[in-house]
């Protein structure tokens, strides 16, 4: 453990690393918190890094930052740059941190979205004109299940911006202060009645 009295530059960085750790592994299930210490190495480093300096800073071997490299890429959190003439390639935040993360989350949550939207239009069809106490309980919830998820998918559709780094902060300092209480107090107001 660094002692921050000795050195609180370095603890500062080690707190980081591993509190974003954290918050990766979280969120993300098959990102590892090695994965987060990544996403904290890049946003901390002031330009991309090759797999050897992340293994040298984290003190991980390579084979371990490689399989995690490819899981944060997959997620579209991390991106690998080609650099003219460098013998390695290098990784980098495709944004600025934190935005990519939710943006990486709310693109998760948006093909969520669209699998179960797909799934309740496949068993509606499936259950076809079945008829039956059986059948007709089945289609109440199927169709309470797609009123939802069609929503959601207006939420995520219209409201969120498509895949890629979300800036909260600059989304919600465009909103009009009144507008921002207003739409909060419906939201509160929602979420306190009875489903």
């Amino acid at each position: 453990m660094v002692d921050s009295a000795e050195d609180p530059v370095r603890a500062t960085r080690a707190a980081l690393l591993d509190g974003v750790g954290d918050e990766i592994v979280a969120s993300f299930p098959g990102i590892t918190k090695l994965g987060g210490q990544i996403v904290a190495a890049l946003y901390l480093s002031d330009d991309p890094m090759s797999m050897d300096a992340l293994s040298d800073m984290l003190g991980r071997s390579k084979s371990n930052i490689f399989s995690n490299l490819r899981a944060l890429e997959s997620a579209g959190i991390v991106e690998k740059q080609r650099v003219h003439g460098a013998r390695h390639d290098v990784f980098a935040l495709r944004g600025t941190y934190p935005d990519v993360i939710i943006g990486a989350y709310l693109a998760k949550l948006r093909r969520v979205i669209a699998d179960k939207q797909e799934l309740t239009r496949r068993a509606t069809k499936m259950l076809g004109s079945a008829r039956g106490h059986e059948a007709d309980g089945l289609r109440t919830r199927i169709d309470s299940l797609q009123r939802k998820y069609d929503r959601f998918g207006i939420v995520f559709g219209e409201l969120i911006p498509d895949d890629g780094p979300v800036d909260l902060e600059k989304l919600i300092s465009n909103v009009p202060g009144k507008l921002l209480r207003a739409v909060a107090a419906l939201t509160r107001r929602a979420f306190s009645k009875p489903q």
